[in-house]
Order: C-alpha cells, then structure tokens, then sequence
C-alpha cells in the first residue's frame, strides 16, 4: 500500500496551496487549522493545517460505486512547517483500489493521483520530473 507522499516546500508555509486549489477549479471545502485549535487550549504548535477539497463530479462518481469510500474523499493535503522548513503532504489516492469497490474507476483515481502532485509541486516550488 502507498503512503504518503511529503513534497518539501521552497516558499514558505501554505503561501500558494489555496491558489493552486482554486487555479484548476477545485472547491475548497474545509479549512482546519490544528496549530490555531492548540492555541485556544494554550498550547503550542507549529503550524500545521489540513486543506480539505474537490470536485463533486469526480467524487460521485466513486461514491455511487462503493459508498463507503465517502470517508475518504473529498481530498485533502496537510502543510506544516518543521522550525524553518515548510512541507505538503498527502495520501496516494490510488491506494483506495485496495481498500473499495471502485476498480471501475481506476483512471479517475489515477488523475486524482496527478492532480496532487501537481498541487504540491505548485504550492512548494517544486517541479516534477
């Protein structure tokens, strides 16, 4: 089973990650910001947040498949800093093949796959290659 997948980011914390969202069309549902949450209990830490988002027309299709697979969508990526450094980092969407009934949509899953590496390449400076 594939893991997650950690891009290091050249930019700084989560500067571009929204931007790159909205830039290929994508609805941002969620925003959750753990390091914030730890403060209102006055507690530290680092800047850590969970952006959670998608496209209902990917995603129904999946769902009507196997329904269960609801848990797991809409996407999500975390960005986090670690002292100066700034990371993105997301779950292999292909590795929901092993988990539902969703083989018929092996291709979407797979674009999905490119979708999050592009996002991340975009939110971190990075470039695939």
């Amino acid at each position: 089973m594939r893991g997650m997948i950690v891009a290091h980011s050249e930019r700084g914390y989560a500067e571009t990650l929204l931007e790159a969202i909205e830039r290929n069309g994508l609805r941002v549902f969620a925003q959750i910001d753990h390091a914030a949450a730890a403060r209102e209990v006055d507690l530290e830490l680092a800047d850590e947040e969970v952006v959670v988002f998608g496209s209902p027309l990917a995603g129904t299709p999946l769902m009507r498949s196997d329904p269960r697979i609801g848990l797991e969508l809409p996407l999500r990526m975390l960005v986090w800093s670690d002292g100066e450094a700034a990371f993105v980092g997301y779950d292999d969407p292909r590795r929901l093949l092993d988990r539902y009934d969703v083989e018929a949509h092996a291709q979407t899953l797979e674009q999905m796959a490119q979708l999050l590496a592009a996002l991340a390449d975009g939110a971190t400076g990075a470039t695939s290659g």
